[in-house]
């Protein structure tokens, strides 16, 4: 089979995958589900969240590899990437201005599925041979749902999450790199490929602890970036929101034109291509923020999970509403491009409504030097949950070859063309999803059972680690916990 067949075929299954009768009411029901267990814990407990992550920043005297602001940025460096930019473009392109509604929805859901994902990460995290924290679904499913069951999803968690990495967190954010760095500025392919490689190999080679200390300093830097040049066009636009909230709001029901076909068709293509691309964005539910969760220093798992689930809403809430508001309060996202006569590219959207609303070059250069940005803090937090992965499955020995063959692979992904590439990664996504979503559903009791206890006794976040100790004490499996050393019991 060639290439443009293999294509074919991988976007065919994608689109069952990501269609509207599997993953996305999978992914939309557990959030819900876990909103009502959580008694909606994403909106009453946000303000004390974003106070622990961004303020608060470290737990003291707690153990793990990184502060709980360093899982944080490694988690959101690996989140904000291509899918904010390009991703955004996509969804509205394909789907019309309603589909930023459905990112939004799945975003405000998602939240909770963040929450228990990293919560369940930290919950049954060890520590591997090199001293260093591990979890994630690959550990949760398996330790937390007993018998062959729990294991088949957690070792079909990691398959897919090794190989979704060179996919999703490797090639694609390279060669999004490469193409818009030489369009932009001239630079040949090869040329950033060697640049990155080096960068990847540099930081990567240091661990969780190295990438930590990189995504800490780059990622609110390039947020705060992006973000203000979008702020600033939607006050120059601001005669237009209103507008422009009205027709997100009218037709994330009723369907854009723009899509063509009967009105019904048009709504499931606005929530299909929401649903996938505000996943592909923020990955709540995929299991992968939790894999960095468990690295973090804390002394209690509603801690890390609270504080991993602002990245949800920093990713969605606020980096994909500037992109989408831009496009929309622009008109961007209906214009023609006068080369090919049709709806201008996603790839060339983002770019071109940046473009209406700076003076110069400015919208251009924003969206390239965000787009670098991040997609190589794309790389960084993908490769560490890879590694996680791969030593769940071939020992710690494992690791480091990992971590230079993957760095490898991103001088691949900038020199080649790779629309099978995309389209694997899609695949991939959703493969990744599914086992981590049943887990969600099976240790929901758990998750909700533990978080109340908690925050019963801490509900303003402030307690110290002995404070903690103290009220968790007749906890079952409190003390195995701290060890973290041996696998928790079994019990939901």
């Amino acid at each position: 089979m060639d290439l443009t067949g293999l294509e074919t075929v991988l976007k065919a299954i994608s689109a069952i995958v990501w269609g509207p009768f599997f993953l996305i009411p999978l992914l939309l029901g557990t959030g819900l589900y876990l909103t009502i267990r959580l008694g909606g814990l994403q909106f009453l407990r946000l303000g004390s969240a974003l106070r622990l992550g961004l303020f608060t920043r470290k737990d003291p005297g707690a153990d793990g590899d990184i502060s709980q602001f360093q899982a944080l940025t490694t988690a959101l460096a690996a989140t904000v990437g291509t899918g904010n930019i390009v991703g955004v473009a996509t969804a509205i392109g394909i789907g019309g201005p309603g589909a930023l509604f459905w990112m939004w929805v799945t975003g405000l859901l998602g939240m909770a599925s963040k929450y228990s994902e990293a919560f369940l990460g930290v919950r049954f995290r060890t520590t591997d041979a090199a001293g260093e924290k591990s979890g994630g679904p690959q550990y949760y499913l398996e330790r937390g749902i007993p018998g062959p069951f729990g294991k088949i999803l957690g070792l079909s968690f990691a398959v897919f999450a090794i190989i979704a990495c060179f996919g999703i967190g490797n090639m694609t954010q390279g060669n999004s790199i490469s193409s818009n760095v030489e369009a932009s500025f001239g630079v040949p392919t090869w040329i950033t490929g060697i640049i990155l490689t080096v960068f990847a190999i540099v930081v990567l080679i240091g661990g969780i602890k190295s990438i930590g200390r990189v995504t800490a300093g780059l990622v609110p830097i390039m947020i705060i970036f992006y973000v203000l040049g979008a702020l600033y066009i939607l006050i120059v636009n601001v005669g237009e929101l209103p507008a422009a909230f009205a027709q997100i709001f009218s037709e994330a029901f009723t369907g854009t034109s723009a899509v063509g076909g009967f009105a019904g068709s048009a709504i499931i293509i606005a929530v299909q291509f929401g649903v996938a691309r505000g996943i592909f964005s923020n990955e709540s539910g995929m299991g992968s923020a939790a894999i960095a969760a468990a690295a973090a220093k804390t002394s209690h798992p509603v801690r890390q999970g609270l504080v991993s689930m602002t990245q949800t809403f920093i990713d969605t809430i606020i980096v994909v509403s500037c992109t989408g508001l831009v496009i929309v309060a622009t008109g961007t996202w209906n214009e023609i491009d006068p080369e090919t006569g049709e709806q201008i590219s996603a790839a060339l959207m983002t770019g071109a409504a940046f473009s209406h609303g700076l003076p110069g070059d400015w919208g251009h250069i924003i969206v390239t030097i965000g787009l670098v940005l991040f997609a190589a803090s794309t790389i960084l937090g993908w490769s560490y949950y890879g590694e996680r992965n791969v030593e769940r499955l071939f020992g710690r020995r494992a690791v480091m070859p990992f971590r230079i063959i993957f760095s490898l692979v991103v001088f691949v992904g900038c020199t080649v063309q790779l629309g099978v590439v995309w389209a694997f990664s899609d695949v991939m996504n959703g493969l990744m999803a599914f086992p981590n979503l049943i887990g969600l559903l099976v240790l929901s009791g758990l998750v909700a059972r533990e978080t109340k206890k908690y925050l019963d006794n801490d509900p303003k976040l402030r307690a110290s680690k002995e404070e903690i100790d103290a009220f968790m004490t007749d906890t079952p499996g409190w003390e195995e916990w701290k060890t973290q050393a041996i696998p928790l019991p079994k019990r939901h």
